[in-house]
């Protein structure tokens, strides 16, 4: 093994699983991951035209105790997909293979390794790679995204998540204070004991117990901590830096996706809410990216990054296409209720408030934003919707036409879309199961 290997994380990761959890949950409940949603893959990696049931290749790499892969194998169970599970953790992969006994999931591949050496395993390539909180552990993140991009199918995708720089500021203060307090210390249970007890005394002041809110990890047991606080190998990024890495570095695409936010805490004009500044108007006209990096400084509770990492923008569903089927995700939405919340102020801008996101902001419904979503079901495309509003008596002499009601539904689309609660697949694909997973 190289030094990429880092035995230290090896070996942290055997005697602490993570994320830490009870296999017996499996028969409570289905643990969801954010990235992992079928729909929300075909949407950004597949033009919406990906039906999952053609020998689709799932590599999650860096599995752990198996959340990303049980949801996967969960979601592809009647179907020929094979989803290979990789980890360097002997411990962690016997979780999550419990995780799948009790499920009774058949389609997963377990192997124990170390993604750097993905070329040299002979694994073929794959469809769609997870690689979630993994890169970042790496003394070079960049090898291990050649090495994934080395098994990935050309038409393939990938979903990646690595850290936030700026809404960990807190807990990097605390690594280095734990680092100061531990000294020399190798005992894995002394140090976190060590860090149990400046944690329960640390002062109003520090900017670790100020921010504490946005974290969990070190709530969830002695991994927990170990993974957050006492990591051996650890760094995060800023969009910019992202965007320098997968775009400029690697002439690939990215979609961010928040967990449970979508693009929102990104967008300037969605974070500032429904009294913003008065030069918005110009920040809006700024390039997707620099808004990006605007947006994350702005709500500055954002800790990790995750994105769909694809060869174009292309691979999204495109909106403005009368052959997609819009509909609702994430949340049970109906078009009705929708349509009640668009038309409350006929036609014209109106206070959204999002509360599963949080989300506060004003949003011109346009003159058909209510009737276009009265009809979304989740199996009308838009020719279908937009041909039944022309069908309404007050249409017969001058109808819209398919760009007018497109243009005049962007502002509303783009709204609930940059939430991830409005999705695109074409006409041709079955939703199958996965939409109501």
């Amino acid at each position: 093994m190289s030094a990429n290997y880092l035995p230290k994380v090896r070996d942290q990761y055997e005697s602490l699983p993570y994320p830490p959890c009870n296999p017996k949950d499996e028969k409570k409940q289905l643990v969801r991951t954010w990235l992992e949603s079928l729909p929300m893959i075909n949407h950004y990696c597949f033009s919406g035209k990906q039906s999952f049931r053609k020998q689709f290749r799932v590599l999650v790499a860096g599995g752990g105790t198996g959340d990303a892969t049980i949801y996967l194998a969960e979601q592809l169970r009647d179907t020929d997909a094979e989803i290979v599970h990789l980890d360097l953790s002997q411990a962690s992969i016997a979780i999550a293979r419990e995780r799948a006994e009790i499920r009774d999931l058949k389609n997963i591949t377990w192997i124990q390794d170390s993604l750097l050496n993905l070329p040299q395993l002979q694994l073929g390539k794959f469809d769609y790679i997870n690689c979630s909180g993994v890169l970042h552990h790496l003394e070079n993140p960049d090898t291990g995204l050649k090495m994934l991009r080395a098994v990935l199918k050309d038409t393939g995708a990938m979903g990646i998540m690595v850290y936030a720089t700026h809404g960990r500021i807190g807990v990097y203060q605390m690594q280095e204070l734990m680092r100061l307090v531990n000294h020399d210390e190798s005992d894995a249970d002394i140090k976190i004991g060590n860090t149990k007890e400046i944690l329960s005394s640390l002062p109003a002041s520090n900017w670790f117990r100020r921010g504490e809110d946005l974290h969990h990890d070190h709530k969830l047991g002695d991994a927990g901590i170990y993974d957050l606080l006492l990591h051996s190998q650890d760094r995060a990024y800023t969009v910019g830096e992202l965007y320098d890495w997968i775009q400029d570095t690697h002439g690939l695409n990215l979609e961010l996706t928040d967990v449970g936010r979508g693009r929102s805490p990104y967008l300037p004009h969605m974070v500032l809410g429904k009294k913003p500044p008065k030069n918005l108007d110009t920040i809006k006209q700024q390039a997707s990216r620099k808004q990006y990096e605007m947006g994350e400084l702005l709500i500055g509770n954002v800790i990790t990054h995750s994105f769909y990492v694809t060869r174009s923008e292309a691979c999204k569903a495109p909106y403005g296409d009368a052959d997609y089927v819009p509909f609702f995700y994430h949340e049970p939405l109906t078009g009705p209720l929708l349509a009640q919340v668009f038309s409350t102020n006929k036609g014209r801008p109106f206070a959204l408030n999002h509360q599963h996101s949080g989300v506060g902001l004003m949003v011109n419904p346009g003159k058909y934003g209510a009737r276009i979503l009265r009809h979304v079901d989740g199996k009308n495309t838009f020719q279908q919707i937009f041909d039944t509003i022309r069908a309404e008596p007050e249409f017969s002499h001058a109808a819209p036409s398919n760009q007018d009601f497109f243009a005049d539904f962007f502002e509303s689309f783009d709204t609930l879309n940059a939430l991830e609660r409005l999705l695109l697949r074409h006409v041709s694909i079955d939703p199958g199961s996965s939409e109501r997973t």
